[in-house]
């Protein structure tokens, strides 16, 4: 039936696939030729079965867009809004005006406090207490919302091998422990960035069979893919932090098709399938999935700064044309 439906065009091949883990895809909003509507893009969601996002500021428009759609979203405080947050009043006007008044509209699932601040970074010191302040507000608006943060996975010690081993760096400890217990105090879980691409990139002995997860074989440690093995030492880290009830989102993932070693369109799609197909699944450490994920990113991004591979994560083109063949549920 289904191969009739395709055939028909009533079924897209994105729609195709309707067991195992839901994945997201992050929305960023960092180009000059990216879909001139919300709107269009969150038709784009749904036309494609994607039901899980991540955007990166409270943006009114996107807010508005996703009402009724039906999408849970992951919401981000920027960091320059952190510090404004400290404050319980401000953190209850935020909350006010850009959860509350969409809610339940908008399916917020996550608020993350911050996206990637470093230890070292003057924004950490504003990152628990505005965390804690957001929640208190939720809580207050009778909202059943978990807050978070999105970390990297470079706060954990390297090199983490075997994954076990994994333990939160010096550098990172006195940033991040907090932030834990406020985890497991709230029942919260712990977003993370996981970048095998980066990994590889970095380290040239990094197979790209093990990186893409084409490789056959288990390595010493009884892995075959370092996207597992990335998370699993992260799990380790948080387990020596007495939070081993606390889950990890993974908040972004994602290989560019383009702009450095490795970035190329064929290596790109793989990588997006088989993450797909892969996260129904647990890992090494923690067997029994799904993982929640999100694909970084819906498109590619041409104001972004850095690298140039920056510019091209996008699993959509800017004129919303597929790069890649995927089932995103």
């Amino acid at each position: 039936m289904i191969a009739i439906l395709l055939l028909l065009g009533i079924l897209s091949f994105t729609q195709v696939e309707l067991t195992g883990a839901e994945v997201g895809v992050c929305y960023g909003r960092n180009g000059d030729n990216l879909p001139k509507s919300q709107q269009q893009v969150i038709d784009l969601y749904k036309s494609n079965g994607i039901t899980r996002m991540r955007i990166y500021d409270p943006d009114q428009a996107t807010l508005q867009a996703l009402k009724g759609s039906n999408i849970e979203l992951i919401l981000d405080v920027p960091k320059a809004q952190l510090q404004s947050l400290t404050d319980a009043t401000t953190a209850a006007n935020w909350v006010n005006t850009n959860i509350k008044a969409y809610s339940p509209d908008v399916k917020f699932k996550y608020i993350a406090v911050g996206n990637e601040v470093e230890p070292n970074d003057g924004y950490s010191n504003y990152v628990l207490q505005a965390m804690q302040n957001i929640q208190n507000a939720i809580n207050s608006a009778n909202l059943q919302i978990k807050v978070s943060t999105a970390i990297k996975t470079d706060l954990v010690a390297s090199p983490a091998y075997p994954p076990d081993s994994g333990v939160f760096s010096d550098a990172a400890i006195n940033y991040i422990r907090p932030i834990i217990k406020f985890l497991v105090s709230n029942g919260s879980p712990l977003l993370a960035n996981v970048y095998p691409y980066f990994a590889y990139k970095d380290n040239p002995s990094i197979g790209l069979d093990y990186s893409l997860f084409t490789k056959q074989d288990k390595n010493d440690a009884g892995y075959t893919n370092l996207f597992d093995a990335i998370l699993d030492a992260l799990y380790a880290a948080l387990e020596k932090e007495g939070a081993n009830n606390v889950n990890v989102v993974v908040s972004e993932s994602g290989w560019p098709s383009a702009g450095n070693v490795g970035a190329t369109v064929e290596n790109a799609g793989t990588y997006y399938k088989n993450l797909i197909s892969h996260v129904k699944r647990g890992t090494v450490k923690r067997p029994n999935g799904p993982i929640e994920t999100y694909l970084f990113a819906m498109f590619d991004e041409d104001l972004k700064t850095g690298d140039e591979s920056e510019k091209h994560f996008g699993v959509f083109n800017p004129d919303r044309s597929p790069k890649y063949q995927l089932s995103f549920n």
